[in-house]
């Protein structure tokens, strides 16, 4: 049920159950005591800010509370549900791709990619403790402009808008892979977004179908990889599968066999063959010693 909803997109309304944006930009403010929708995948980009309340957040499978103060990224890959405990208020922003590569931003110029990596996150974006303060004031002054109809309110909205935008990069940019040049370039910010978004699919992640996906040889890609990460990268693509199980091990219910087969491995034994080769122990006994405390 929903209670004292306020939206204002821009110009437009909308109805809550429509997945396509209408316009570059939406904006509005919500209260509501459950979520209508459940497992919703958008074709844009979506911040959701709340304002108050606690719940949990459920993203791509996995599962983590929420609370007043938390930002959290949607992506056009992803998939999520809000499970409320009570009356909670959001600030929701709705942004096309577009409306990203429209913008001439002035210090990154690898900004939509940045935003793409935080499908491989979960729970709040907000790391900087400063970052966390800064977005609570351009939030409220977000929803004041929602609610009043001033002169210059869609401009405004627009300088909120893009000022979260870069706050959530920069936040973003702090969990990159942790060994990656300070100087990597687009190129490589680009070869990371494909490995992670393919890394449920082996077969995308061979080196030769990689260096073939960006026009180079796969030595090259190899050397290249190396000098911009510190790491080679058949090393990433197994340390980034391996924590992308980790996370389902803690956060999801899932099982083995189902792990197994979201990430491409034939079965059970496959999967904690590789597992144990990093880990030292099989998904089982991971599982059980993250559910009994810290490891």
């Amino acid at each position: 049920m929903k209670t004292g909803i306020f939206q204002a997109y821009l110009g437009i309304f909308a109805i809550m159950a429509r997945e396509n944006l209408h316009k570059s930009l939406e904006v509005y403010y919500e209260q509501v005591d459950s979520c209508p929708l459940r497992d919703r995948q958008f074709n844009f980009f979506e911040f959701v800010y709340v304002l108050s309340g606690k719940g949990s957040h459920s993203i791509n499978g996995n599962r983590l509370p929420f609370k007043s103060g938390d930002l959290f990224l949607i992506t056009p890959t992803d998939s999520h549900t809000f499970d409320l405990e009570n009356m909670c208020e959001f600030m929701v922003i709705r942004f096309a791709p577009g409306y990203v590569k429209a913008y001439s931003w002035q210090s990154i110029d690898h900004i939509e990619c940045l935003l793409y990596y935080a499908s491989h996150l979960s729970g709040s974006i907000l790391k900087n403790v400063e970052d966390k303060r800064m977005v609570a004031s351009i939030m409220d002054g977000i929803r004041h402009a929602v609610e009043h109809d001033n002169i210059y309110n869609e401009d405004l909205i627009c300088h909120f808008v893009n000022a979260v935008i870069v706050i959530a990069a920069r936040n973003i940019s702090v969990i990159k892979p942790e060994n990656i040049s300070p100087h990597a370039d687009l190129r490589t910010l680009s070869i990371l977004d494909y490995i992670q978004e393919n890394i449920r699919e082996p077969d995308r992640l061979k080196i030769a179908t990689i260096a073939k996906e960006f026009g180079l040889s796969p030595t090259y890609l190899g050397s290249y990889f190396r000098k911009q990460c510190n790491e080679p990268i058949q090393q990433y693509i197994s340390s980034y599968r391996i924590r992308q199980i980790e996370h389902r091990l803690r956060f999801s219910d899932r099982r083995i066999h189902e792990i197994a087969d979201e990430f491409g491995f034939a079965d059970e034994s496959h999967i904690n063959k590789f597992f144990k080769r990093h880990k030292g122990m099989s998904l089982k006994s991971y599982r059980k010693i993250q559910s009994s405390g810290p490891m």
